[in-house]
């Protein structure tokens, strides 16, 4: 569907899914840079743009939705706390469509993978195993994780514990670990207001 471009409200959808199967056969993960489309092909990509902030991103279309009647998208977790509106629950976007197949089309590259750290995470942001940490996103891809990392390091406080915790082909990047899980209510709750990022509490 080229050239499909709409404008409207558009939601997210997260936990209550995670780990169902979407319309595509594939596992929701609230995690990835992935949407649902009542209309769009699955799969394909298209990039939301926020009208409110400008902030924009591209995601794959594996899903079909929103369930809420009169909304032009559903985006995952992780793509609503990229456009600024998790905390919210939805906000004014425009869709474009990019492409349909498994493979994101040639001119969308640079706005999926942001550009590469200036220097690589030191040996002490990957996190250990235990602790209670605040997961603010995963990837399948480490040089995707690195470039998340490397974006919030720059807009959090300096000596935040931002981490990268790998496990397999998963790259999660993580603050933490708190002593409990109440300081890390208490961070989750300072970084929604702060910088409207939205947080779930991980060990």
């Amino acid at each position: 569907m080229g050239g499909y471009r709409a404008r409207g409200v558009g939601s997210w959808y997260g936990r209550k899914f995670h780990g169902q199967k979407t319309s595509s056969g594939e596992i929701y993960d609230m995690f990835a840079m992935t949407a649902a489309s009542p209309v769009l092909p699955v799969p394909s990509y298209a990039r939301v743009t926020n009208v409110k902030n400008g902030r924009s991103v591209v995601v794959r279309v594996n899903d079909r939705g929103p369930f809420h009647k009169g909304r032009v998208i559903d985006l995952s977790f992780v793509a609503a706390c990229r456009l600024g509106y998790a905390v919210d629950g939805s906000a004014e976007v425009i869709v474009e469509s990019l492409g349909p197949g498994g493979s994101p089309p040639p001119a969308t590259v640079l706005a999926t993978v942001e550009a590469p750290p200036a220097r690589p995470p030191a040996p002490e942001s990957v996190a250990g195993p235990g602790g209670v940490y605040l997961q603010l996103g995963a990837f399948s891809s480490l040089a995707n994780a690195q470039a998340f990392h490397a974006r919030l390091a720059g807009e959090l406080t300096p000596g935040a514990p931002l981490a990268i915790q790998s496990a397999g082909t998963l790259h999660r990047v993580r603050l933490g670990p708190y002593p409990d899980r109440q300081a890390a209510e208490a961070a989750a709750r300072q970084l929604a207001d702060t910088h409207d990022l939205a947080a779930v509490i991980a060990r």
